[in-house]
């Protein structure tokens, strides 16, 4: 058990947890958290508390953000708005088919390391970038990498908005992408209209794998199509709902549609609880 607080490089941005040691740092306070290339500002967005969590893993907290570290920050910020407006601007002079995403930029160190900008970009290709690369380490005066993303990388960067109306997972707390097919779409009875199914990324959407365990366990639920006795009568069933246990079937009797409790359908655990009540 210990203390967690959770902050933020960017509002809206993904959430990092880390342990605020001897610090007690609010909400909307700026700390400096410990980053391969020396501590960053971030903003608190979750006080410090108590959780029931081991906390042994977590990074620390560096401290507090001072006026220095503001107007590092800030400095940092202005180079990396730069770095974009230059590099699209260059793009177009070359003809080049990318599309930035991303801009990254180390300042430079006191133990001589020189300043360094990392150009996220997506394209439909391989593209031939080593002439843009030396235009733009000559105009931004640093030295600078190129790195292309896939779709999804693409969209974790950037964030957006799903289908859902929140927030897109992988750009919020999902850690790894793992693979997904169109056999869940299918075991979910999701129509296969890649609009509906597809994400911001224009891939297979991630949360189609967080309820398909329910539905790749379900070998006691009916198959569409398939009669089963309703309290009703008769009836046909039309789609099944795992997570809820119910499944939504089609009176014979008058064709109305209902959603039934599993229970209700399911011929052998009603066979068992008519036994048990006799």
């Amino acid at each position: 058990m210990g203390m967690l607080c959770a902050v933020s490089f960017n509002r809206y941005g993904r959430l990092y947890y880390l342990d605020p040691g001897e610090l007690r740092p609010q909400v909307g306070d700026k700390v400096l958290v410990p980053t391969d290339d020396g501590p960053e500002v971030a903003e608190c967005v979750w006080a410090a508390q108590w959780v029931t969590e081991e906390t042994d893993g977590f990074p620390q907290l560096v401290g507090l953000a001072g006026d220095d570290d503001l107007h590092r920050d800030e400095t940092l910020r202005r180079r990396k708005a730069e770095a974009k407006v230059a590099a699209k601007r260059l793009i177009r002079a070359h003809g080049l088919p990318m599309k930035v995403v991303a801009v990254d930029h180390v300042l430079g160190s006191t133990d001589g390391g020189g300043e360094r900008s990392t150009v996220y970009f997506t394209a439909p290709h391989r593209v031939d970038f080593r002439s843009l690369v030396r235009d733009l380490g000559a105009t931004l005066h640093c030295r600078v990498e190129l790195r292309q993303l896939s779709a999804r990388d693409s969209a974790r960067v950037q964030g957006g908005i799903g289908s859902c109306g929140r927030d897109l997972c992988c750009a919020t707390f999902l850690t790894d992408f793992e693979p997904v097919t169109i056999r869940m779409a299918k075991d979910q009875d999701l129509p296969l209209n890649p609009l509906r199914i597809s994400g911001a990324c224009g891939r297979l959407m991630c949360c189609l794998k967080y309820e398909h365990p329910l539905y790749a366990d379900s070998s006691n639920y009916p198959t569409s199509g398939q009669r089963v006795e309703t309290p009703e009568g008769q009836a046909k069933v039309v789609s099944r709902h795992p997570p809820s246990e119910t499944v939504t079937v089609r009176q014979l009797s008058d064709g109305a549609l209902k959603r039934c409790a599993l229970s209700d359908v399911c011929g052998s655990r009603r066979a068992y609880e008519d036994q048990s009540s006799t």
